[in-house]
């Protein structure tokens, strides 16, 4: 063997090891407005508050990149402890200035096989790492699924599942969970008793009533279980997103406790009929498959609240856990009283989230059924919030009448403080208006109060791409993405995102998960305009180029005066065929009907930076501006 060979190879070795990513958010645009002072904050920022804090957990900086570095912990506890020490002494270090002038990072953490060669370490162990990073909410820390299973328990933290998610160069699928320090109400200090030890998965019930229709009202019921019993302090409840992956499949109950780590499963069906519904529910020790409690109820449909809250407090007391003063009155507090109102929303719910933001027609079956909602109940705040979305997405493609949702989600607002819905759409209109500061400020609120929420997520998302921090928009998409199965529209963004920024792998894993979404959406519904818009993309994407034209083709044919479909083609034909002419000739209708917000969107979306300078596209933009000026918009 030649010695130099023998050396190098006795100097590698491999091991398991925890590996902790950090990178300064926004770091390039700091450095280009005060490049010296910026560098010296950096400098000064390491050495006073993050070295310290990484020596003191016992971690090892292996590897500095500019503004990122990567750091070896000896257990995943301590990597842990440390990110959350960091980004508090962070959040206290940098609350005195604006927002656009904070240090902020952005950490991830995995626990996996690296190569060790001197002192470098390298291997997947470490790039999932960085991935993980990359998927961090600016200012939070997200872990690979093996972290999140070594410290729960042991750091006093919670955790928010944010679903399986497919990362460069990494074949399998990594499971990323958000953690973040308790709130000050249920802080514990670690191993103390307050530990949770149940946790628990509630199953999509099985819709019973002999009509699809109804499917919005079992997923509803669902989902308002999986609600009440996250807010049972002593009880881990398993994400909407993670329980839905099992819906309608056949279920082996304790290989989803082995496979989500839970020690209860909870399943069950609804029927539907007329004025009464009957709910079966069973929960099942994970470990032993054995039945803890069942019940089947059989009320008038105008019990169903009375309903919800039997069905969480029972699985309380089957657990004997202690329910609280204030999450027995949390879990009771439905936002109406009225079971016809209720299910309105429930409609208007599953309508909503299965479509396009911009969607007219679809936007105006949400707005119709939340007005008769709020007819029954003028109170009821969650109706309200939807309306308002419904009415930002249906006038944000095409110059509408009203105020674009503004005064119902003002009103939704009023109503409910707390409301995460009205929250996020009141931060989307006022991104809109150009006050972006307060809109972030807005979405924070409304993320710290409900991190799961779908249409947070994607609220979310679209405030962050409209205000160009697409490294923002990614982890909110990619959410959004996971939080709901049919959302074939966040995808499709995902795909835009990843062009832009370059990562043309992670574009074409985002273009499969579009085009898998959406023609499952077509085999139902073949003329669904704006699954064939994000569909052609994908096919695009996918390097299908006589498909998506193909698609596009037939998709004109049945629905040509879908302006948010014809969006759609031209930001394909734009960014993925590289036809100019035709991206300008399908864009030219859009834009001479867009909206004040519309107009402002193309003039900022990366899809279009190829015929950004185009004096055709530069003249149909001018055209649209001078006539909402003359109408005085």
């Amino acid at each position: 063997m030649n010695a130099k060979v023998g050396e190098s190879i006795s100097q590698m070795q491999r091991k398991l090891t925890v590996i902790f990513s950090a990178d300064v958010v926004g770091y390039s645009a700091l450095m280009e407005r005060d490049e010296s002072g910026t560098l010296q904050r950096l400098k000064d920022n390491r050495r006073t508050l993050f070295d310290p804090r990484v020596a003191a957990q016992g971690g090892r900086i292996f590897k500095l990149m500019g503004d990122g570095v990567l750091i070896e912990f000896p257990s995943a506890a301590s990597a842990v402890a440390c990110a959350l020490d960091i980004q508090e002494a962070m959040d206290a270090a940098e609350a005195a200035r604006p927002e656009p002038e904070r240090l902020r990072y952005r950490i991830g953490i995995n626990l996996g096989d690296v190569i060790v060669e001197d002192d470098d370490i390298y291997g997947d162990g470490v790039n999932i790492a960085a991935r993980l990073q990359a998927l961090a909410p600016v200012g939070g820390v997200a872990l690979s699924r093996n972290v999140r299973d070594q410290v729960a328990g042991k750091v006093a933290a919670e955790f928010d599942d944010l679903g399986p998610h497919t990362v460069k160069n990494i074949e399998t699928p990594v499971h990323v969970f958000a953690v973040r320090a308790p709130k000050p109400d249920s802080a514990a200090a670690p191993g103390a008793e307050r530990v949770q030890k149940f946790s628990i998965c509630v199953l999509p019930f099985a819709n019973m009533s002999g009509d699809a229709e109804q499917e919005y009202f079992s997923d509803g019921i669902s989902e308002d279980i999986i609600t009440d019993l996250s807010k049972v302090s002593a009880l881990s409840v398993i994400a909407r997103n993670s329980a839905f992956a099992f819906k309608g499949k056949h279920v082996d109950i304790p290989a989803i406790a082995r496979q989500l780590n839970v020690t209860h499963v909870l399943e069950g069906s609804v029927r539907k009929a007329g004025g009464r519904v009957r709910i079966t529910a069973q929960l099942i020790d994970g470990a032993k498959n054995d039945h803890v409690w069942a019940e089947r109820y059989d009320r008038e449909l105008d019990d169903i609240f009375a309903l919800q809250d039997e069905i969480s407090q029972a699985i309380v007391a089957a657990l004997k856990l202690k329910l609280l003063p204030e999450e027995k009155k949390a879990i009771e507090m439905r936002g109406t009283d009225n079971v016809d109102a209720y299910n309105l929303l429930l409609m208007a719910r599953q309508e909503y989230a299965t479509g396009f933001v911009s969607d007219q027609r679809r936007a105006t079956t949400v707005i119709r059924i939340c007005d008769s909602a709020i007819a029954l109940d003028p109170n009821y705040a969650r109706a309200w919030a939807l309306k308002a979305l419904a009415e930002n997405g249906r006038n944000y493609m095409q110059r509408g009448e009203g105020d674009g949702g503004m005064a119902a989600a003002e009103r939704a607002v009023a109503l409910d403080p707390d409301l995460a819905d009205g929250r996020a759409v009141r931060a989307l209109l006022l991104s809109q208006r150009g006050e972006g500061d307060e809109a972030k400020r807005e979405i924070e609120i409304a993320l710290r109060l409900e991190p799961d929420s779908h249409s947070v997520q994607r609220a979310a998302a679209r405030l962050y791409f409209v205000l160009q921090d697409i490294a923002e928009a990614i982890p909110h998409f990619a959410k959004a993405v996971a939080l709901e199965e049919q959302d074939f529209a966040c995808a499709g963004m995902l795909v835009t995102c990843y062009t832009a920024i370059g990562d043309h792998e992670a574009a074409r894993q985002a273009a499969q998960v579009t085009l898998a979404r959406t023609e499952k959406i077509l085999a139902n519904d073949r003329n669904n305009g704006d699954a064939l818009g994000h569909g052609s993309d994908a096919l695009a994407v996918l390097g299908q180029s006589e498909r998506a034209k193909a698609w596009m083709n037939r998709a004109l044919l049945i629905d040509p005066d879908n302006m948010n479909m014809r969006y759609n083609f031209a930001c394909c034909l734009a960014v993925h065929l590289k036809d100019t002419d035709a991206a300008i000739e399908m864009l030219a209708p859009v834009i001479a009907r867009s909206s004040r917000s519309n107009i402002n969107y193309a003039k900022i979306d990366p899809d279009f930076d190829t015929i950004r300078d185009d004096p055709r596209f530069v003249a149909m933009i001018a055209d649209a501006e001078a006539a909402l000026a003359a109408i005085g918009e």
